[in-house]
């Protein structure tokens, strides 16, 4: 049994940039999951690499916007409430990290990261010979009222203050961008500092793909059977015991059935979501996403299909899936965009990775060997690439591209 550099264990977009990362580094890697790469939560997002990002999906605000909420009759949010009592402590320290003050900070905190998120992912998509995946068409958020768009100029001057290009148009201007949208747009912004991807499946695959050319491994295994094993990390694999002198979790919504065992437990949530696709009507069509902003959900043109995505779901990561969001926002979606005939017969259901300041853990762990790649929450497919060129730079001991220090699991323990 040949001992490796490293194992990663989740074959999510996170866990796969990661692996090959570090297999370009010269690092003998083992990608590791109990199914095929890409087919969980990475597979369910709106194809954006926000190279714009910057606040964080903040509470709530507001006692009418709550009660809305708590009644169930918005579009933006769901919710179990056999899951709210665990839930809650998250909910109370997201909530107090949702003040203005602290959404600018984690703005300016997070910008190195975001600011490189899609020359990253452009790096391996060239390596992995898929360029093409990754379009810079950037991403639209449209509003229905002049209260709506008033509502967003703080965003757009952050945005201004950290040189993000943000193109405000009134709605005839958003429709010459997408002729397809209805006249029920009276505002947008083009956030020009982003990517597309129309199938992130795909992308995935092809940095799997390429870390097998550069000599790693794709092994089928449950990651809970981690243990510590002759001074390095063990997995029971199909093929049989798999070792390594490091590991890295970067297995989303599942880290905690590995590292609570360990004794190192995160304060993470899981946000559940939704999407489903449908064929466009006649000729419509759109070239870059489309956030509804006063609804919210988002409309993208994937290889499947327009994608219709929801909000957040608050629920055990297990539970039935309650498709509700669907419903809701359907009738505001058909009045933006022609929608056709519905393409598959039930909704998708992914779960985010969340922690309550909207940061992602990337680097070591208190125990030797034990890397973290976790809880990138809504951005997964943003920070992915930049997150694998962080973590690597790390396990290597070169230079970090940006400052680990915002991303370090102690910010939990102070």
């Amino acid at each position: 049994m040949k001992r490796l550099d490293a194992m990663v264990l989740g074959a999510g977009i996170v866990g796969a940039s990661a692996a090959l990362a570090l297999a370009r580094r010269g690092m003998q890697v083992a990608l590791v999951d109990r199914q095929p790469p890409g087919l969980e939560t990475s597979y369910g997002n709106a194809g954006i690499v926000e190279g714009n990002a910057l606040f964080p999906h903040a509470f709530p605000k507001g006692l009418g916007r709550l009660l809305k909420v708590a009644l169930k009759q918005t579009t933006e949010a769901n919710y179990h409430l056999a899951a709210l009592p665990r839930v809650a402590p998250w909910l109370f320290a997201f909530k107090a990290r949702s003040q203005p003050h602290v959404l600018e900070e984690m703005a300016v905190l997070m910008r190195p990261m975001f600011s490189r998120a899609i020359a990253e992912h452009e790096a391996l998509a060239a390596e992995a010979g898929v360029p093409g995946l990754i379009a810079r068409s950037g991403w639209l958020r449209v509003y229905r009222t002049d209260k709506g768009f008033a509502g967003n100029l703080h965003e757009r001057d952050m945005a201004a203050k950290l040189g993000i290009a943000a193109r405000a148009v009134d709605g005839d201007e958003a429709r010459a961008l997408e002729p397809s949208l209805s006249s029920v747009v009276r505002h947008a912004v083009l956030w020009e500092e982003a990517a597309f991807v129309n199938d992130p499946l795909a992308l995935t695959l092809a940095y799997t793909k390429r870390l097998e050319a550069l000599g790693g491994r794709l092994v089928t295994a449950d990651a809970r059977t981690l243990s510590r094993s002759n001074g390095g990390w063990r997995v029971d694999a199909d093929e049989g015991p798999l070792m390594a002198d490091n590991v890295v979790v970067a297995l989303g919504p599942w880290a905690p059935d590995v590292l609570s065992p360990l004794g190192l437990r995160l304060p993470m949530a899981v946000k559940r979501g939704y999407h489903l696709h449908y064929e466009p009507q006649g000729n419509a069509g759109l070239t870059r996403p489309i956030l509804d902003a006063e609804v919210g959900y988002c409309l993208a043109p994937m290889a499947q299909g327009i994608r219709l995505t929801t909000g957040a779901e608050f629920a055990a990561r297990d539970a039935r899936p309650t498709p509700v969001q669907i419903d809701r926002v359907l009738p505001h979606a058909k009045a933006l965009f022609p929608l056709g005939r519905q393409i598959e017969a039930r909704p998708w259901m992914g779960s985010r990775p969340c922690f309550p300041d909207s940061r992602p853990v990337i680097g070591p762990s208190p125990q030797k060997g034990l890397w973290l790649a976790v809880g990138h929450g809504h951005l997964g497919l943003t920070t992915a690439a930049i997150s694998a060129r962080l973590l690597a730079d790390l396990m290597v001991g070169t230079p970090p591209v940006i400052d680990p220090a915002p991303f370090g699991v102690g910010r939990f323990s102070r």
